[in-house]
């Protein structure tokens, strides 16, 4: 048997074998690319080969270039095309849907599989600014193959990267030039930022004649763009600014340690402050006591010497012989006299201490209380690394046992709720967490490869707490079945998206 017969023989199988992508956003976006072949026969023999690369838009379309599968638009009864996956263990047929000669686009669907597609950045390419090409170069396959077979076996892509050089118009179409290293092969592969983005489609490159250096050409987004809107193709767009992992985590760092200084500040502005109201507060209980006090002892020596002019008037009354008036009057002074004792004795001393009042009022108002029940979460950019995802705000209706929206338990782990998601489709795992005191509700998003979500499907399989329960037992086998998914993930999530939630309806 031929090579190419067994090379269709093997399309037609549909068989090959995977390999992971290395886990960083250029990775990430490798998961969703594919090699293009094309197989055509005439009267049971074949009578061409090709082959280039492309990208998922949706979980069961991809773009490439128009001139990868010209045979196949050309003569459709005739012409094989074969979707083959960066990872996976199969090949897939496709069928093509559109196709755009001046764009040099094409659309293709398939069946059997679904892919994580890629997402697109519409914004503004700066001069110099790094890019990177994936896809399937010719002049690598013609050094590393093997057999026939290699050309339909899962392969993660190859990427080079180098620096935008510019936008110009080439046969009408806005393309961008760049100078990252593609060969035939990689047409139809994706052109990306360093966030793993979509900025155009690599289509072209020019001959290195005489020494001359070589450009590649990518159709640029805006081409791109209108050609899915004219064929009624949705696609992942964000217009987020690209930054890397490692710079959001600094920002996180460095925007923490802010918050944490202007709290401390706070915090301590709270406490002189409060030390300044129980301090005055306590000097003008003093100066109170004070003037109680000379006013009691006032009032005392007045009673007393009021007392003791009764007892003398008694006294000269009697030598006058009004015994009735003596009495009445002797009477009159030792009462005095009594009250006037009674309210010295009466008078204020010891400790001085703060009014409640005045100490309710020195007190540092409380934090902010722990949110329960119908929240509203507001999406913080700064705070997030927002890089493929379209983001919005969420509602969350959160009980005290760590129910969500009523039908998601939660696990506590620490001062925090978790949940890890897992869904049976796609390659994205999310671990949800909830800080009550601090109303932070954060979307962890990993994107995973191929046989990690095989990986994480099968441990989540084990998780048996589906509904809400208000068992602690429950929660807690929970978090132990939550924390072996855990330790299947990678170590830092790929995307972060943090909001504040306040009480809302």
């Amino acid at each position: 048997m031929g090579m190419i017969a067994r090379l269709l023989l093997a399309l037609l199988l549909l068989l090959g074998l995977g390999a992971p992508a290395r886990a960083d956003d250029i990775s990430v976006a490798g998961r969703g690319v594919v090699r293009v072949v094309t197989i055509a026969s005439a009267d049971g023999e074949i009578v061409g080969f090709g082959h280039g690369s492309g990208f998922a838009v949706g979980p069961n379309r991809i773009v490439t270039n128009a001139h990868v599968v010209e045979l196949a638009a050309r003569y459709p009864a005739n012409v094989v095309i074969g979707v083959v996956p960066s990872e996976g263990n199969k090949s897939y047929r496709g069928r093509l849907i559109a196709y755009d000669a001046r764009r040099d686009l094409a659309l293709i669907e398939f069946v059997g599989v679904r892919l994580p597609p890629l997402t697109l950045f519409p914004g503004p390419v700066t001069d110099g600014e790094p890019v990177i090409a994936l896809g399937y170069p010719g002049n690598v396959d013609l050094a590393t193959a093997q057999s026939a077979e290699d050309y339909i076996r899962p392969l993660s892509p190859v990427r080079s990267q180098g620096g935008f050089a510019g936008r110009r118009a080439m046969s009408g179409v806005d393309v961008l030039l760049h100078t990252a290293s593609i060969a035939r092969g990689n047409s139809g592969g994706p052109l990306l930022d360093q966030c793993g983005r979509v900025i155009g489609v690599n289509s072209a490159i020019t001959r290195a004649e005489e020494g001359d250096s070589t450009f590649g050409f990518a159709i640029a987004n805006t081409d791109f763009a209108a050609f899915l809107r004219e064929h009624g193709q949705e696609a992942m767009t964000t217009g987020v600014s690209c930054v890397s992992a490692e710079d959001r985590l600094k920002q996180d760092e460095e925007e923490a340690a802010r918050r944490d200084a202007e709290r401390a500040a706070t915090t301590q502005t709270e406490t002189q402050r409060a030390t300044e109201l129980r301090t005055a507060a306590l000097e003008a209980a003093r100066a109170r006591q004070y003037w109680l006090r000379e006013n009691f002892i006032a009032g005392a020596t007045l009673l007393l010497v009021l007392g003791a002019l009764a007892v003398g008037g008694a006294g000269l009354a009697a030598s006058q012989g009004q015994k009735r008036r003596a009495r009445g009057a002797l009477a009159g002074g030792v009462v005095l006299t009594v009250a006037a004792v009674v309210l010295f004795f009466l008078r204020p001393t010891g400790p001085v201490n703060v009014p409640a009042s005045a100490a309710a009022a020195a007190t540092p108002a409380p934090t902010t209380p722990i949110a329960y029940g119908k929240l509203s979460c507001r999406i913080i950019p700064e705070r997030s690394r927002i890089n493929l995802s379209r983001v919005q705000d969420v509602t969350l209706d959160w009980g005290k046992d760590g129910c969500m929206n009523a039908s998601t338990q939660y696990a506590e782990n620490g001062r925090k709720w978790e949940r890890i998601l897992v869904p049976r489709n796609d390659q994205t795992v999310s671990l949800l967490e909830y800080r009550p005191e601090a109303r932070i509700y954060t979307d962890n998003r990993y994107y995973l490869t191929a046989s990690q979500m095989e990986r994480v499907r099968q441990l989540r399989g084990t998780v048996t707490v589906k509904a809400c329960s208000a068992s602690e037992a429950d929660r807690l086998q929970l978090q132990q079945q939550q924390n072996a998914i855990r330790a299947a993930l990678p170590g830092r999530p790929d995307e972060w998206l943090s909001y504040d939630c306040t009480p809302g309806s």
